[in-house]
């Protein structure tokens, strides 16, 4: 395992370093230590390796990620995996307004709460959030899935498309032209393969609701709709 200490090494230093990795690389275990809330941590990686960051980090880490697994042993600021590609980012913690904003793959763990904005915009990407989730979260959200397991606040979904909200608990109110919508059992397989994704157990698919577009706000023709 390659370890960086922050308090010794400049953020720059790191993020060149990350970004000179390729597939095949042998330099796949990566430590960040002493991260003290810097911005932009782990942005911009393409290769597949882990790196482990042992504290809180601020705005826009593991941004733009590709095929990487990046874990924060911490909080995170906003815009954490903002414009993810693929791979794994997992926060232990809490994580600030727009996680997983414009995401387009990937999967983005939050073990504890996530705030407002949640997956606005987002383009492909899975977000499951242990916690609760903030105010006009799914804003705009194309394609992909959220998974809350706690409540959601207000304007869930608001201007939604095809993107798919399953919440466990309570939600505050329903964003424009977002609509509660039937759990038939392909909701209940690809909610099941999501919980099981992100190491989530003893969890039943039925304790779910399902949320998504009322297809009103939008010309909506079912033989595009891979193209939404």
């Amino acid at each position: 395992m390659r370890s960086i200490d922050l308090e010794k090494t400049p953020l720059r230093e790191l993020n060149e370093s990350l970004h000179q990795l390729k597939d095949g690389t042998n330099e796949t275990e990566w430590e960040v230590l002493n991260p003290r809330g810097q911005h932009a941590v782990a942005v911009g990686i393409d290769a597949p390796v882990t790196v482990t960051i042992r504290g809180p980090v601020g705005y826009y880490c593991a941004g733009m990620n590709k095929q990487a697994t990046v874990v924060v042993h911490g909080s995170a600021g906003p815009g954490t995996a903002e414009n993810m590609m693929s791979g794994k980012v997992i926060v232990k913690g809490d994580a600030s307004q727009y996680a997983g904003a414009t995401g387009r793959g990937g999967l983005l763990l939050i073990e504890g709460n996530a705030s407002s904005r949640c997956g606005i915009s987002m383009k492909g990407i899975d977000i499951v959030v242990k916690g609760n989730i903030g105010h006009m979260s799914a804003f705009m959200a194309q394609t992909g899935n959220l998974v809350v397991l706690g409540d959601a606040g207000d304007a869930l979904g608001d201007s939604i498309y095809e993107a798919r909200l399953f919440v466990r608990g309570s939600v505050k109110s329903l964003g424009a032209d977002c609509i509660e919508k039937e759990m038939r059992t392909e909701h209940h397989d690809a909610l099941s393969a999501l919980l099981k994704k992100a190491g989530v157990n003893g969890v039943k698919t039925s304790e779910f609701k399902r949320y998504g577009s009322a297809r009103k706000l939008y010309n909506f023709n079912i033989d595009n709709a891979d193209a939404y």
